[in-house]
């Protein structure tokens, strides 16, 4: 059984410093008590509770025994585990919880910016304290809505106001999430987006079906100058080192893991997918991962007031 910290509300910024270059920290405050669940169907719900590094994360669990955490910290989704406790994602070794650096695993939001670019590696979404908008217990199914505003630090990078939503519901054999976000200024602004999502593998025998027939961006050799090419393969493996984007691609994928877990991720509104893998640069851990990304790699255009949704859907059979 999982002995987790309840912790009173609020959480409130930790007074280090006012200069706006700096990404936004919490910590908690209030009274922390340990509580102990009892049984999976006695405790499913959500729950804030203490995580790596005095981070605040959302403990999700359903009434079948499966459960996630979600740190307000990037919003990054970081575990998520079937009744049989086995987690389908990884959270690298080198993985720092400071509320400095980004989560290096998990799911990582890349917004506004998807790869490198005039900003941070990624944009700055994965590098700051979201807060907890709202959350539910449907059914036995839980649902969390997390909530990213503009600030100074976000000004200084990207000049624009904007509200971002990220909800996630958990099922007994599957998880969905819902990204949106909206225009709150008064001028329009464009942005990329992805969800850098690492799955737990055993990369010699990591399959990916469905993208045959897409436009690729390949970044092997070359990172910095991608070669443009169409992919000819019923099966995609891992051979060495990958990183590929995949324009078009369908809104259904066929993942397996290698470890003897089929997954399906389904979307809507993420046109365009990424394949990963570090390969010898990561060798520490690049056996144990493979990055399949949901992902907007043309720029979305916003006018004031409007907004822009995608969803996934990533369930086990």
């Amino acid at each position: 059984m999982m002995a987790c910290i309840s912790v009173a509300f609020p959480v409130v910024p930790i007074p280090s410093s006012s200069n706006p270059s700096l990404p936004r920290r919490r910590r908690f405050s209030g009274n922390v008590t340990a509580a102990v669940s009892k049984t999976k169907d006695a405790s499913f719900g959500v729950k804030v509770v203490e995580g790596n590094g005095g981070l605040p994360k959302v403990y999700v669990s359903t009434a079948y025994g499966s459960e996630a955490e979600i740190y307000l910290f990037g919003a990054c989704l970081t575990s998520w585990k079937l009744e049989n406790g086995k987690d389908l994602l990884f959270i690298r070794p080198d993985a720092v919880f400071n509320g400095q650096k980004p989560i290096s695993g998990g799911i990582p939001h890349c917004f506004p910016q998807f790869g490198p670019g005039p900003m941070q590696q990624h944009g700055f979404a994965r590098n700051m304290e979201w807060s907890l908008k709202d959350s539910q217990n449907n059914e036995g199914e839980p649902v969390v809505t997390l909530e990213l505003k503009d600030d100074p630090y976000t000004r200084s990078m990207w000049d624009f106001s904007f509200q971002a939503l990220y909800k996630v519901t958990l099922h007994a054999e599957s998880f969905s999430t819902a990204l949106s976000i909206t225009n709150t200024d008064k001028k329009s602004f464009s942005f990329t987006t992805a969800l850098h999502t690492y799955f737990s593998a055993s990369i010699s025998g990591v399959t990916v079906k469905g993208l045959k027939g897409c436009k690729t961006l390949n970044k092997d050799p070359d990172p910095a100058n991608p070669f443009e090419g169409k992919e000819e393969r019923d099966v995609v493996t891992f051979p060495g080192f990958v990183d590929c984007i995949y324009l078009g691609a369908p809104n259904e994928l066929q993942l397996e893991n290698g470890l003897g877990d089929t997954l399906t991720i389904r979307n809507t509104n993420w046109p365009d997918a990424v394949l990963w893998n570090p390969h010898t640069q990561m060798e520490s851990c690049y056996r144990d991962f493979v990055c399949v990304e949901n992902a907007q790699i043309g720029r979305v255009q916003l006018k004031p007031d409007q907004a822009w949704v995608a969803e996934q859907h990533i369930s086990i059979s």
